[in-house]
């Protein structure tokens, strides 16, 4: 018998989040919070809560996403309010609906910060290992997770955040490596793993742009972007503070100087290189395989897909207060290191730039979100939750968001409680996990203002005053914090003009009255297609007038509501309407199709 497995016995958990990246964070934070003892196993501790990508929270939506996150009681929002390097409101010439916070992070104080707070949670234990197999019971419902070292870590629930890593391949040229990050190691075995509990998997790809070195670069020729001033902040505790929440210090960091960034632009010369290299492409070359995000395309597919723009424009940020590494916003490429170097010398301010490290794409295995319930829990594997990149998304922030919902339901699973299930009317975390369960996820995801058709009522500036009940509700949100909150939205309903949060709520109230009543009026119609329940074991394929596609297509997804089937692609008005038929039918004889 092995002695060491002999007297190494593992302690059993409630809820196992494999992944330490913004998804894994929130729900490990989520669970342990909420008095789960929670184990947050990452492949190195060293890099937990690393931007991969653009040091930087928020902007269009994804603010509303922070907002949302630290409404539910969530960390990323005051993460970043301690360690922002610029913070800056962005579309302020248009609509409050658009408005967007937007912070340049320092990227190694945002690590370090988190770390510092998962170490110091007391029902988290942060442990390093490469999870390589999902153990179930008897293959319906999950007991655990089994690492590369044949060590089997017991739980009742297991989140599942695995961003770039599953089978992840970097590429830079036509060179490639097996890499879920640039210089660190993939996870080899996890998806097939997760195929054999019959899950199925698909590709995507993403990318990021070369580092610069800021001794290098001639800011002079560039126009500078500076902070706002006063900053605004994205956690609403800091505001709170003025309603009673005790013991809530001033933020430290508001008092820094604010670093500027810089925007320079790409030219015909710049774009003439980048044409004359796609045969060094593997984007182009077909050695990527997998779809790359539409709505943050790289720079060589800017070029040929708009070949009228004469040039695009780049901004060039800090990723630190203490490093010369530059981040070349726009420029995310997987073209040779020598190319990347020759078009970027073409641009104003960048002709004697030197890379740090260069830019590259990174293919890796999702999981099509369709197979998941609005709780993110798995439809085939009950305990079995899934959260951020891995369900198809890009973005810190959409990561996040899914990260905390997925920790507080399943802690909600193991503590026996009432999921949280938000909804598209009352949150853009809503929106976006009824987009991802419900519609086809063939690209990466990206949260954008225009995928809410609610958005002038699902504004960043009152997340709180949505969503704080909800978090009190499931326990993240303490009373001390609530009865803050309380004190705030008597305040805001009265009139009163206390903070300038509050009077910013009052006057968009005030101003957009009229628009506000039309989209509240849209709500209830609306919920009454979502409050028209559909029974769970319904056989589509038995109803009778359900077109062919939209009876595959129902029963792959299996929405809970007629609402929900309604925003199915394939699904037509004329198959909604069969749907409330059979419901009318159902309600006088009680007899559905079922399988």
């Amino acid at each position: 018998m092995n002695k060491t497995k002999e007297y190494f016995y593992p302690k059993r958990y409630d809820v196992i989040v494999v992944g330490a990246g913004h998804a894994g964070i929130e729900a490990a934070l989520a669970a342990a919070r909420l008095g789960c003892q929670t184990l947050l196993l990452t492949m190195n501790i060293d890099t937990v809560a690393f931007m991969s990508c653009n040091p930087a929270m928020g902007g269009p939506a994804k603010s509303t996403l922070i907002r949302e996150v630290d409404a539910l009681g969530g960390q990323i929002g005051i993460s970043t309010d301690l360690t922002f390097l610029q913070m800056k409101m962005l579309n302020t010439n248009k609509g409050p609906a658009v408005w967007a916070l937007r912070a340049q992070s320092d990227r190694l104080d945002y690590h370090r910060t988190m770390k510092q707070l998962l170490e110091a949670e007391p029902n988290l234990d942060l442990k390093q290992g490469e999870a390589t197999e999902i153990v179930t019971g008897n293959g319906q419902r999950v007991t655990g997770i089994k690492t590369s070292l044949d060590v089997v870590y017991h739980g009742k629930a297991v989140v599942v955040t695995t961003g770039t890593f599953l089978n992840g391949v970097i590429h830079v040229g036509m060179k490639h490596q097996e890499a879920g990050r640039m210089g660190e190691f993939p996870a080899r075995s996890l998806s097939a793993s997760l195929r054999k509990l019959g899950l199925k998997l698909g590709r995507l790809k993403t990318g990021t742009p070369a580092r610069l070195n800021k001794k290098t670069i001639d800011f002079s020729k560039m126009t500078v972007q500076p902070g706002d001033h006063p900053p605004k902040q994205f956690s609403f505790t800091w505001e709170y503070a003025q309603y009673g929440l005790a013991g809530q210090p001033e933020n430290p960091v508001i008092g820094l100087p604010q670093i500027a960034c810089h925007l320079t632009w790409t030219n015909q010369r710049t774009h003439n290189i980048i044409r004359k290299n796609l045969d060094r492409s593997p984007l182009f070359q077909g050695k990527i395989k997998g779809f790359g995000p539409r709505y943050c395309p790289s720079i060589e597919d800017k070029v040929i897909r708009f070949p009228e723009k004469e040039k695009q424009q780049c901004f060039i940020e800090p990723t630190g207060r203490r490093t010369n590494e530059m981040y070349a916003q726009g420029m995310s490429t997987s073209l040779p290191e020598d190319v990347q170097v020759a078009f970027l010398r073409t641009m104003p301010g960048l002709e004697k730039v030197d890379l740090i490290r260069p830019g590259y794409a990174v293919e890796y295995d999702y999981l099509f979100p369709s197979q998941l319930q609005s709780t993110l829990e798995t439809k085939k594997i009950g305990g079995l939750f899934c959260a951020g990149q891995i369900n198809g998304t890009s973005g810190y922030e959409e990561a996040a968001a899914q990260g905390i919902v997925a920790g507080i339901n399943a802690a909600a699973l193991v503590k026996k409680r009432e999921p949280l299930i938000l909804r598209r009317d009352d949150s853009y975390i809503g929106t976006l996990i009824d987009d991802l369960i419900t519609k086809e996820i063939l690209e990466p995801y990206r949260m954008l203002t225009s995928r809410s058709e609610y958005r002038l009522l699902l504004r960043q500036d009152n997340a709180d005053l949505r969503l704080t009940g909800k978090g009190h509700r499931a326990g993240l949100v303490d009373k001390r914090r609530y009865r803050a909150f309380l004190r705030k939205k008597a305040a805001v309903e009265k009139g009163a003009r206390i903070t300038p949060e509050a009077a910013e709520q009052i006057d968009i109230a005030a101003k957009y009255a009229g628009y506000i009543t039309r989209q509240v009026e849209e709500v209830r119609r609306f919920k009454k297609l979502e409050d028209r329940r559909l029974p769970a074991g319904l056989d589509y394929h038995g109803l009778r007038g359900l077109s062919r596609e939209a009876q595959h297509k129902l029963a792959a997804v299996r929405p809970t509501s007629v609402g929900q089937a309604a925003r199915i692609a394939g699904v037509s008005p004329a198959d909604i309407s069969v749907l409330l038929v059979h419901l009318q039918v159902y309600g006088r004889t009680k007899t559905p199709v079922l399988k």
